[in-house]
C-alpha cells in the first residue's frame, strides 16, 4: 500500500449525487449503463459509464444517490464521454456494490 498525504486527498472530490437517468450502454466491452447524475446547482448533472449491471436494474437506480468522484478530467469510454466516476467496492465474484450515503442528503455534498 502506498501511503497519500492530507492535501492529496483534499484534491479529490468526493460528491453526493442523485441518479436522473439509466440507459442501457450496449456498446461497452463489460456490460455497463449510461448514467445521468444530478449534483447539484453549482456542480450540474454529469454522465458517467458503470459497470454495476450484475446486482442494480435500470429502475433500482433511478432516484438512487451516489457518491462520485467529479474533478477528473473527461474520459472517453467507447462512444461515449464519462464526466465522472461512481464509486463502489468489488466483491469476490467482481459486481460492484455502489458506495451510498445511509441518509439522504443535499446534492453536491462533499466528502467531509
Amino acid at each position: 500500500m502506498s501511503y497519500i498525504d492530507w492535501q492529496d486527498f483534499q484534491k479529490v472530490e468526493l460528491c453526493v449525487g442523485t441518479i436522473v437517468d439509466v440507459q442501457d450502454f450496449p456498446e461497452a466491452r463489460k456490460p455497463a449503463y449510461k448514467l445521468l447524475v444530478d449534483f447539484g446547482q453549482d456542480i450540474g448533472v454529469k454522465k458517467s459509464s458503470a459497470q454495476i449491471t450484475d446486482l442494480y436494474t435500470r429502475q433500482e437506480l433511478l432516484g438512487k444517490q451516489v457518491i462520485a468522484v467529479v474533478n477528473f478530467p473527461v474520459k472517453q469510454i467507447g462512444p461515449f464521454m464519462s464526466e465522472c466516476l461512481v464509486t463502489g467496492f468489488s466483491r469476490e465474484d467482481g459486481a460492484v456494490v455502489l458506495a451510498v450515503p445511509d441518509a439522504t442528503i443535499g446534492n453536491g455534498a462533499r466528502l467531509a
